[in-house]
């Protein structure tokens, strides 16, 4: 008998991944929880029903939240991570020798403890006590809201906007993310599917220029996301990620991202630009 997995991507459409065994199924006091081996993918974590990552693509996501604003910043010293309890997210942060502190707040401690045991190869910089990796399970909006003139680059790698993640997509939490911010720091946030998120990636993009006088979306290719592109939007007070001298950037053992990608990735379809203006 086949096993098969199905995430229901918009109310007309599903995408289904064969599964070869079910590693966890388990429940938090904030969401659904489930590891499943699959064929296609590999091994996925799954959050109230919603593929979320998986050995077989990760690094593209991981990649490119991490490294396109970590290297638009010319000396990131001090940087956040809101959610992203997989740990790819911060496995890509602490590559980058100029990060003196790193840190991460995560409201699903069990989503961490369960990424740790069935990911490791995603949740690598968690498995080891090191120094410059501060781990914290709690709340990132209250996070946001009390912090003020600290990091240098904030990423918020939160889920979907449902649930628990659903505060980390409204215009007072960008609010409390400018406070927090250093004078010359930026943030960047995963923003969904340009074709199925159309009026929220829309909104996003309001809410952000209206606070940061640089604001940028860019997109990247990923197999496990609805319509298999995906966005992502800085906001910035003074470095332009177009801005970037790509030729000072060092070269590192990426998969996905390079230095040509840096500045090609901003390079927006025609629907796009039309949807953001």
């Amino acid at each position: 008998m086949e096993l098969w997995f199905s995430e229901k991507q918009t109310p007309n459409l599903s995408m289904s991944a064969r599964i070869k065994e079910t590693l966890y199924m388990g429940e938090s006091n904030y969401q659904e929880i489930a590891v499943v081996d699959t064929y296609e993918f590999g091994r996925m974590l799954v959050l109230d029903g919603v593929f979320q990552t998986s050995l077989f693509d990760e690094y593209i996501y991981h990649e490119m939240i991490a490294h396109v604003p970590l290297f638009t910043h010319p000396d990131p010293k001090r940087v956040l991570v809101i959610g992203g309890g997989d740990g790819g997210s911060m496995r890509e942060v602490i590559r980058h020798t100029s990060v003196e502190l790193a840190e991460m707040v995560e409201i699903d401690g069990l989503v961490v403890d369960v990424c740790k045991k069935y990911l490791p190869e995603i949740s690598a910089a968690l498995l080891t006590d090191n120094p410059r990796v501060n781990l914290t399970i709690g709340d990132g909006i209250g996070h946001m809201a009390r912090a003020e003139n600290t990091y240098d680059v904030i990423i918020v790698d939160c889920s979907d906007p449902i649930g628990p993640g659903e505060g980390l997509f409204t215009y007072n939490f960008y609010k409390d993310v400018y406070k927090a911010l250093k004078p010359d720091g930026l943030f960047v946030q995963q923003t969904e599917s340009p074709f199925y998120h159309q009026q929220l990636l829309k909104r996003l993009n309001r809410d952000i220029s209206s606070l940061f006088p640089i604001t940028r979306t860019y997109l990247a290719h990923i197999p496990l996301y609805p319509g298999g592109t995906h966005s992502f939007t800085i906001g910035s007070k003074i470095y332009d990620p177009l801005a970037v001298d790509i030729v000072k950037i060092p070269s590192m053992n990426t998969r996905y991202y390079n230095l040509e990608l840096h500045k090609n990735c901003f390079s927006l379809p025609n629907f796009v630009q039309n949807l953001l203006k």
